[in-house]
């Protein structure tokens, strides 16, 4: 078994016996430590790299080899930009290397199975999880893959943190270092625990997303505790804040669902899910807050508030500057504002990503309100994926309600920009490649840039 020379000293750091080290292998690009990981055919694909801060572009790699038994290659079909893959663009993410595959939401079809592969065979189409799981340590075994001992062998998380998390696809080597699917084609490690085969009934353009955005959003109200006659408000609405509105107002029950952010999203929340309030918060008056909506909108407090947003969007200048100095990682502004808009006793789930430290944090009314602060994580995809999969197939839920556009992997690196920029009404794209199939009927027609 290849190995990673981080994982030697993790033992160390974190105190875990060899038993329980990080076991995967280290590899964001495959022609690293001279190609070695490069398939010997000395085929080439496309993918998308990050080559410092601001600046991704569409790469021509080696494409990857099998290198442990458990490994399967898949030939992309699907992809996507996510609104977390700005916080790479931008740098926030630590320990990004220049020339690290990015993208961890990807579908396809299987290539080539490593001799321990038990329940995948080529030419079957799968989806992955954003999140890679050993299947074997405790957390994985209760479905709490992102929690997973052994595929993350970073040892600066297991200081900050105190403990590690997943690997995951595409996210820097503070998760593992693996190459992701913004890519012609991956190596999926652990690939039995990693990969859900996609019916034929369910298009790329709805198993994609079974990767990440329909989980996580799902997670989102799920671990939050949203129930049949909540009020809630939600920070955000790009793909996962959307969708937790869908989620908690169309399944859950929630008598109202309030969806906060700053641009013609509030508008579009609203054109496609039936009863959705938002507030466009550049709209206020001089003398209006969030808060101050939300309470005249409903006395006393929403039940539930949700942070969709993310640490690095500041909005004030105080924040904008300690985060442009490094004083701190992530804003506090929108777990404030939660705090300061659910009534007493209620619950604030944060699913947007934060990374490290932030000041000026509102605790003394977390702790005299009784508010239920709730972390909740990196989500963990194998506890929803098969229920999620048979939502779509059977047309519970539809994920198209979310998608506006569809690109060229030759592009990918120019929607990066666009997801930044909020541009042309972009909400959530699919990304096709040269193996992909005809376009599903009733989805985007394909633009180019």
């Amino acid at each position: 078994m290849a190995e990673n020379v981080a994982a030697k000293g993790i033992e160390k750091v974190l105190g875990h016996s060899d038993k329980d080290r990080a076991t995967h292998t280290d590899i964001s690009n495959p022609d690293r430590e001279g190609g070695k990981y490069a398939d010997p055919s000395g085929k080439k694909m496309k993918a998308l790299a990050w080559m410092g801060k601001n600046d991704v572009r569409v790469i021509v790699a080696s494409k990857p080899k099998i290198i442990e038994p458990t490994d399967v290659i898949v030939k992309v079909t699907g992809t996507t930009v996510c609104g977390s893959d700005v916080h790479l663009l931008h740098g926030v993410i630590l320990q990004l290397e220049k020339g690290d595959i990015l993208g961890h939401e990807f579908c396809g079809i299987v290539e080539e199975v490593g001799p321990a592969v038990k329940s995948l065979k080529p030419g079957e189409r799968v989806v992955n999880s954003f999140c890679i799981s050993c299947g074997e340590c405790e957390f994985c075994k209760k479905k709490l893959t992102t929690a997973c001992e052994r595929t993350n062998a970073s040892t600066l998380q297991g200081t900050m943190y105190g403990k590690r998390l997943s690997g995951i696809f595409g996210y820097s080597h503070f998760v593992g270092g693996f190459a992701g699917g913004q890519a012609e084609y991956v190596r999926v490690p652990l690939a039995d625990n990693n990969l859900l085969k996609l019916p034929d009934s369910v298009p790329d353009e709805k198993g994609l997303y079974l990767s990440d955005v329909l989980p996580t959003s799902y997670h989102a109200v799920t671990y939050t505790g949203v129930k049949e006659g909540d009020t809630v408000a939600i920070w955000g609405l790009g793909p996962i804040g959307f969708m937790a509105s869908y989620w908690a107002l169309k399944h859950k029950g929630a008598k109202r669902v309030i969806g906060i952010d700053n641009n013609w999203r509030t508008d579009y929340a609203k054109s496609k899910i039936e009863g959705m309030e938002t507030i466009n918060y550049t709209t206020l008056k001089s003398d209006e807050s969030v808060p101050s909506k939300i309470l005249e909108m409903v006395p006393g407090g929403v039940d539930v508030c949700i942070d969709a947003t993310g640490g690095e969007y500041a909005k004030g200048w105080t924040h904008k500057m300690e985060l442009a100095t490094g004083v701190e990682q992530d804003t506090s502004e929108m777990i404030n504002e939660a705090i300061c808009s659910v009534k007493k006793f209620g619950r604030v789930g944060i699913i947007g990503d934060y990374v490290g430290f932030t000041n000026h944090f509102n605790v003394g009314a977390l702790m005299e309100l009784g508010i239920s602060l709730i972390g909740c994580g990196q989500t963990p995809v194998h506890r929803y994926w098969e229920e999620l999969r048979d939502m779509v197939e059977s047309g519970k839920v539809d994920p198209t309600i979310m998608l506006t556009h569809r690109f060229l992997l030759d592009d990918i690196d120019k929607v990066y920009y666009m997801q930044e920029q909020r541009k042309d009404g972009l909400v959530k794209c699919f990304v096709e490649t040269r193996f992909s199939g005809p376009r599903a009927p009733g989805t985007p027609e394909l633009s180019t840039l």
